[in-house]
C-alpha cells in the first residue's frame, strides 16, 4: 500500500501544475483574443479565440478551486520509521514475487532467516534436517499422486507444525537461560523429544515416499523404454538382413 501521505502531496503538486498550465494558456488565448477581434464586430474566426479563451479561464478557475480544497484538507499523519520500513519490505516482496523465479528466491530467504535464528540452540540441527527431508519430499512431491498424494498433505501440515515446535523450543531455551535454577529444564526436555520424534517420523515418511516412487517407476518385467529400443534394434537388424540379401541377389554372374 503506498504512503497516504505522499499520496496527499503527490495530488497536490499535480493540482498546481494544472492550475499554472490552465492559467497560462488562459491569458494567452485571452490576450490573443483581445488582440484579434475587430472593432468592426465579430467574425467566426473570432469566436473561435473568444470561446477558446472563455473555456480556458473556466478550466483554470476550476482547477485553483480544487488547489484550495485540496490544500484545506489536513495531510495523513507521517508514517513511524517501523511502518514505514514494513510498507517499504513489503513492496519489495511483492515485487519480487511478481518475477518467475521469484517464490523460489523469497523462500530460500526465509527458510535461510528462519535457520539462523535458531542458531546456537538445540533446535538447530534438527530444523536442519528437517529442511533437507523437506527438500527431498518438495523434489519429489510432482510425482506423487494418485494413493499418495493424502499423504504429501499430511507431510505439509507436519512440516508447518515441526516448524512452530522448533521455534518454540528455542524460545524456551533461551528463556531457561536467564533463569540460573533451571525451572523450565523439564519443559524443554519434553518439547525435545517431540521435535526429535516429529523429525524422524517424517524423514521416514520421505524415505517410504522415495520407496513408493521406485517401485511404482520399476515394471514387472522390463522398462518401456529399453522394450521399444530393442524392439527398434531387432527392426534395423532385420531390415539390414534384408538389404543384403536383396544386394547379393542382383549381382550378376561372371562367365569364365
Amino acid at each position: 500500500m503506498a504512503d497516504e501521505r505522499a499520496r496527499h502531496f503527490r495530488r497536490l503538486r499535480r493540482l498546481r501544475r494544472s492550475a499554472r498550465r490552465w492559467s497560462v494558456l488562459a491569458g494567452g488565448l485571452g490576450g490573443a483574443a483581445a488582440v484579434l477581434t475587430p472593432y468592426a464586430g465579430l467574425g467566426l474566426p473570432d469566436a473561435a479565440w473568444a470561446g477558446a479563451a472563455g473555456s480556458a479561464i473556466a478550466l483554470a478557475a476550476w482547477r485553483w478551486v480544487d488547489l484550495r480544497a485540496l490544500a484545506a484538507v489536513p495531510p495523513p499523519p507521517a508514517l513511524g520509521p517501523a511502518e514505514a520500513a514494513a510498507r517499504s519490505r513489503a513492496r519489495l516482496v511483492a515485487a519480487v514475487e511478481r518475477l518467475p523465479v521469484g517464490p523460489g528466491v523469497l523462500a530460500e530467504v526465509r527458510r535461510v532467516r528462519s535457520r539462523l535464528a535458531l542458531r546456537g540452540t538445540t533446535a538447530a540441527q534438527a530444523w536442519a534436517r528437517l529442511d533437507r527431508a523437506a527438500l527431498t519430499l518438495a523434489g519429489m512431491s510432482g510425482r506423487l499422486t494418485g494413493l499418495a498424494e493424502p499423504a504429501v498433505r499430511e507431510a505439509a501440515d507436519a512440516d508447518r507444525s515441526l516448524r512452530d515446535l522448533a521455534a518454540r523450543l528455542a524460545s524456551v531455551e533461551r528463556a531457561g537461560r536467564l533463569a540460573p535454577d533451571g525451572p523450565l529444564d523439564e519443559v524443554h526436555a519434553a518439547l525435545a523429544a517431540q521435535l526429535e520424534n516429529g523429525v524422524a517420523a517424517y524423514e521416514r515418511l520421505v524415505v517410504a515416499a522415495a520407496g513408493y516412487l521406485a517401485e511404482d517407476a520399476r515394471p514387472s518385467t522390463e522398462h518401456h523404454a529399453a522394450a521399444r529400443l530393442t524392439e527398434a534394434t531387432d527392426l534395423l537388424h532385420g531390415v539390414a538382413d534384408a538389404l543384403a540379401e536383396l544386394r547379393t541377389s542382383h549381382l550378376p554372374l561372371r562367365t569364365p
